[in-house]
């Protein structure tokens, strides 16, 4: 086996692991290597040094980082969106049942609704208190009381 092959080999190699590495995390962050990988394969027919396939490798990769991450960065990224939910976080509720973390039980009614609820620091709030709503974690009200 020559070593203009071997080199093309181990391009092609890197290339598919980086290529189903990518498949398999769908992070968007082996692509731009993978892209180096694929460039220095083309040069590698031609017989390059590994030294100069390398820093195409290199350069290629960082290249098309620097180019394209901020654009697919933007369109990746979750961004949040505010659901109606969020208008009860800062108002105020009255529990209806007990709120004790330990068990997972509670619920407070507020702005026409009951949810169920948690304490923010694992205390227990009996029915009928005031508890203020500090923030939504899934479907439960995290709350403190007033």
């Amino acid at each position: 086996m020559n070593i203009e092959f071997s080199m093309s080999l181990f391009w092609i190699v890197l290339t598919v692991i980086l290529v189903v590495a990518e498949v398999l995390t769908a992070q968007m962050i082996t692509t731009w290597f993978a892209i180096g990988a694929f460039v220095a394969l083309i040069v590698s027919v031609f017989s390059t040094p590994f030294w100069l396939q390398a820093v195409i490798f290199v350069f290629v990769s960082l290249v098309s980082l620097i180019l394209t991450r901020p654009l697919v960065k933007k369109h990746i990224d979750a961004k949040k969106v505010p659901t109606n939910a969020d208008r009860v976080i800062g108002m105020v509720g009255i529990v209806t049942e007990a709120i004790d973390n330990n068990n997972a039980v509670g619920q407070v009614k507020t702005d026409g609704a009951v949810w169920s609820a948690r304490s923010v620091d694992g205390s227990i709030i009996n029915v009928g208190n005031k508890v203020r709503i500090i923030r939504i974690e899934g479907v439960k009200l995290i709350v403190s009381e007033k």
